[in-house]
């Protein structure tokens, strides 16, 4: 049986690939990785991205949205330029969005409000949110649950947290996104994924950041989520194939809509 597998958060148009990108490509398609979602970061990010996208229209699919790290004082300006983009064109997603309290608590109001504003674009455009939480998991649960309609769906990107904290995400009608971390023995990532039920998981890298053992510690890339999707299959005493099939499915729902442009409306209140 051919693999199939899905990467649904990885940075493929980091500087980090400048000098190997084209065979890193195609180590991830040896590797039976397809389909790989790209988040935004902010502005500076965007060009490399449509690049990658423009460059494998069959495997890569580009998000757009304002990561909480880059929300400074000049977070509305980029607000705009995420505005005008998803206005222009259709996105998978918007993301990759969040709440970010490890390495900045200045701007933690502003994140909140860009976070906020662009959950709201999300439900107007029936796209998926991709979120980015650390050290702020509750925040954000309470963020999403005050701001949730049938409209709203997602993942929360990199999650790694308690067997309660996984069940209010998949109470709010979100997935959780597993990557490298499940690799670690010390996360204790596999405990609670074994009380989760395979259809709120999807898989993901995060590369350039975050490689799985045997890799730890160097650069990820999306051939390497093979490596997590058999960690899972692991735990879930399963096959690869089976954590495959089941990702790739749960993964083609959540990114399954699109919409050209946001309302008119909707940009005028924004």
């Amino acid at each position: 049986m051919k693999l199939n597998l899905t990467d649904t958060h990885t940075h493929l148009y980091s500087r980090q690939f400048d000098s190997d990108r084209g065979a890193m490509m195609q180590r991830a398609l040896a590797a039976g990785v397809h389909k790989m979602y790209l988040p935004n970061v902010d502005s500076t990010s965007i060009d490399a991205m449509l690049a990658l996208e423009a460059a494998y229209p069959a495997h890569c699919f580009a998000m757009m949205g304002l990561h909480p790290c880059s929300v400074q004082a000049n977070y509305q300006d980029e607000l705009a330029i995420v505005r005008e983009w998803l206005d222009r064109r259709p996105f998978v997603a918007i993301g990759e969005i969040g709440i970010d309290l490890y390495w900045d608590k200045t701007h933690i109001e502003a994140q909140q409000e860009a976070f906020l504003t662009q959950c709201e674009w999300a439900k107007a455009l029936d796209v998926a949110i991709v979120i980015h939480t650390r050290e702020a998991t509750e925040r954000t649960i309470d963020l999403v649950r005050e701001v949730k309609d049938e409209r709203l769906r997602g993942i929360f990107h990199c999650f790694g947290g308690t067997v309660r904290e996984a069940e209010a995400i998949i109470d709010l009608g979100f997935h959780l996104g597993i990557g490298g971390v499940l690799t670690y023995p010390k996360s204790g990532l596999h405990k609670t994924l074994e009380a989760i039920d395979l259809q709120y998981i999807v898989l993901e890298t995060d590369a350039p950041y975050l490689a799985p053992i045997p890799h730890r510690g160097k650069r990820n890339e999306s051939a390497f989520l093979r490596l997590v999707a058999e960690h899972l299959a692991a735990v879930k005493q399963t096959t690869l194939e089976h954590i495959a099939a089941a990702t790739n499915a749960t993964a083609e729902k959540i990114f399954a809509k699109k919409t050209k442009s946001l309302p008119q409306q909707i940009l005028q209140e924004n």
